[in-house]
C-alpha cells in the first residue's frame, strides 16, 4: 500500500557556498554533468536534466560552506502547515512565509533554522521548466543530502514529528528518512559535528555512474568510495571530493518503498570483513573523503 499524505513532496535542492565561483561553475558544468540555469554577479544556479528550476546553486564567500537545503511542499496547505508548525516548535524563522522574489524560480515559502542551526527552505509553487531527455552520465535530480548530527535519534524525530518525513532504516550510525517512496531523501550520521556528510545526484541507471565516474577520473578527481552498492536504499554509488572539499556522490536505483516495506535496525546492516558494500569490491573510504565529509559547515543562508 503506498501513502501519498506527505507534507513534503521532495527535496529539490541545495545551495553552496565556494571561494572561487568561476572554478566551481567549470568543476560542476563540464565534470559534474549539470548545465547553467540563471546566474548573476555572485550566485550561479545549476539544473539537471529533470523540471526541478536547479539542483544546485552557488554563491561566492569566503569559505567553503553549505547555506541551506530547500525541500518542496506537496501543496500550499501542506506548505502553510509546516510554516504553522516550525513556529508552535519556536524554531527561529530566517524568512517569513511569502513570495519568493531573489531568484527566478520564485514561488512561495519560508526558511528557518533547525535545532542545530542548519537552514532549511520549503517551497510551493516554484518554475518547474519542461524535462530535457535523459542523458545516462547527466544528473537527473537530487537523491538525498546527508548531514552529520551529534544527537542522530533527536534530528529524526524532527525530521518526523515537524516536517512529516517516515523512518526507513537505522543502521549502527544512520538514520534514513523518507518522504516519497524513496528509500531516502534526507540521511542523517553519528558525527562529533553538525556539519554537511554529503551531497547525493541521481543518474538514470547504474551504468551512468559508471560513465560519468570516468569522466571524473580523467579530469584528475579520483573515486573517493565505490564503485559500489549500499545496503539502505540498494543504490549504486561513487563518491569524489570537489575542488573546495565537499563531498558528492553519484548514485542510480535508489530503492523504491511503500508502507509496507519493514523498517531494518543496526542488525540487518552489517557486513562481512572488510566489507564496506553489498557487493564486496569497493574499496575501503579514502582518507581525504573521511576528512572531507566532516569538514563543511552549515552557514545562516539570508
Amino acid at each position: 500500500m503506498t501513502s501519498n499524505n506527505f507534507l513534503i513532496e521532495s527535496l529539490r535542492s541545495v545551495q553552496f557556498q565556494v571561494p572561487d565561483l568561476a572554478r566551481a561553475e567549470a568543476f560542476y558544468t563540464e565534470v559534474w554533468g549539470l548545465s547553467v540555469a540563471e546566474r548573476d554577479d555572485d550566485r550561479l544556479w545549476l539544473r539537471g536534466t529533470g523540471d526541478d528550476p536547479y539542483l544546485l546553486g552557488l554563491r561566492a564567500g569566503g569559505v567553503a560552506a553549505i547555506r541551506d537545503m530547500t525541500f518542496r511542499a506537496a501543496s500550499a496547505e501542506a506548505l502553510e502547515r509546516l510554516a504553522a508548525r516550525i513556529r508552535e516548535a519556536g524554531l527561529a524563522m530566517v524568512t517569513p512565509l511569502g513570495l519568493i522574489t531573489n531568484e527566478s524560480a520564485g514561488g512561495t515559502g519560508f526558511a528557518f533554522a533547525d535545532p542545530r542551526g542548519r537552514t532549511i527552505r520549503i517551497v510551493h509553487g516554484d518554475h518547474r521548466p519542461d524535462a530535457a531527455p535523459l542523458q545516462r552520465d547527466r544528473p537527473e535530480r537530487l537523491a538525498h543530502v546527508n548531514i552529520n548530527s551529534t544527537d542522530v535519534n533527536a534530528d529524526v524525530a524532527f525530521f518526523e514529528e515537524q516536517l512529516g518525513f517516515r523512518l526507513t532504516d537505522r543502521s549502527k550510525m544512520m538514520g534514513f528518512v523518507r518522504t516519497n517512496s524513496d528509500h531516502h531523501s534526507v540521511v542523517i550520521a553519528q558525527a562529533p559535528v553538525d556539519t554537511l556528510n554529503h551531497v547525493a545526484f541521481l543518474l538514470p541507471s547504474w551504468e551512468g555512474v559508471m560513465v560519468a565516474s570516468g569522466r571524473l577520473v580523467d579530469n584528475g578527481f579520483p573515486i573517493a568510495w565505490g564503485v559500489g552498492r549500499h545496503g539502505p536504499g540498494d543504490n549504486v554509488f561513487a563518491y569524489f571530493v570537489d575542488p573546495f572539499g565537499f563531498v558528492v556522490e553519484h548514485t542510480a536505483e535508489v530503492l523504491q518503498v511503500d508502507d509496507d516495506y519493514r523498517v531494518g535496525g543496526p542488525q540487518d546492516w552489517t557486513w562481512a570483513p572488510g566489507r564496506t558494500d553489498q557487493w564486496g569490491i569497493a574499496p575501503p573510504k579514502s582518507d581525504a573523503c573521511k576528512a572531507a565529509q566532516l569538514a563543511i559547515p552549515f552557514t545562516l543562508a539570508i
